[in-house]
């Protein structure tokens, strides 16, 4: 592989190592390949360790690297494509939604979740956990809160805990009529729990969609996905949709 040593460039070393590393992804390495170590690669391109690291989590923003458990740093795949609630009018779990529900608790929600909700902080909600998977690989997490006074009619008897309940939890809400909803994105890092389920680092970078649905005059539930960062690009159409386009592209949106 030879070596390679950084002359001073204007922009930070890290910058330009990356642009240096995205080349060499390009034309040494295929999706699935397995980096050398840190150690190696930093004394190929005469870099520390610090600046290194900074390079490759700054590609893996970028979806060009995955951090594996047990693995190591290898070279990802083209982005999926699967949408993002492309329709502005319908509710969560309605035909065609490709969230899988999981499981429905009642616990109470963090306290921005409840400002949004207009609940009492202390108050519990019902907690929808559902997850989204395409071509086989895991892609988001969602966190969906309904307080308990958008399904008044549920039935703890008829769906005591688990997927049913999950499922109950979502009828109830599609009897009330949408009135609209509002989306907003921001990149996060994934927490603990989100890691686990989308086969990723805690602290790797994350698109965070929070949704709010809107029903008689107030914030009926709010959903917060959580998309892998390396998978997923999202795009605004003009229908006000958010959709995850899949191709070879592997700028960072």
């Amino acid at each position: 592989m030879g070596t390679t040593q950084l002359e001073s460039v204007p922009e930070p070393k890290y910058w330009h190592l990356k642009t240096v590393l995205s080349e060499a992804l390009d034309s040494e390495f295929s999706v699935g390949e397995i980096l050398p170590n840190e150690r190696d690669l930093a004394a190929r391109f005469g870099v520390a360790r610090a600046t290194l690291r900074q390079a490759l989590e700054q590609l893996e923003l970028e979806g060009r690297l995955q951090r594996r458990r047990g693995v190591g740093t290898t070279v990802a795949p083209p982005r999926v494509g699967v949408s993002v609630g492309a329709e502005q009018h319908v509710w969560p779990g309605a035909a065609g939604d490709a969230w899988q529900p999981a499981d429905s608790t009642r616990t109470a929600p963090p306290a921005t979740v409840a400002a949004a909700l207009g609940t009492d902080p202390e108050e519990p909600v019902h907690t929808v956990r559902r997850s989204r998977v395409s071509h086989g690989r895991p892609v988001a997490a969602e966190l969906l809160y309904i307080p308990a006074s958008s399904v008044p009619d549920l039935s703890a008897i008829d769906a005591p805990n688990g997927t049913a309940r999950a499922r109950a939890v979502l009828r109830e809400l599609q009897r009330l009529e949408l009135e609209g909803q509002d989306r907003s994105v921001e990149l996060g890092s994934a927490r603990a729990d989100d890691a686990k389920e989308l086969d990723r680092l805690p602290g790797a970078p994350v698109l965070v969609v929070t949704t709010r649905f809107f029903a008689e005059g107030r914030t009926a539930a709010l959903s917060v996905a959580t998309y892998r960062a390396d998978t997923c690009r999202l795009t605004f159409g003009d229908s006000g949709g958010v959709e995850i386009h899949h191709g070879p592209e592997r700028q960072a949106s």
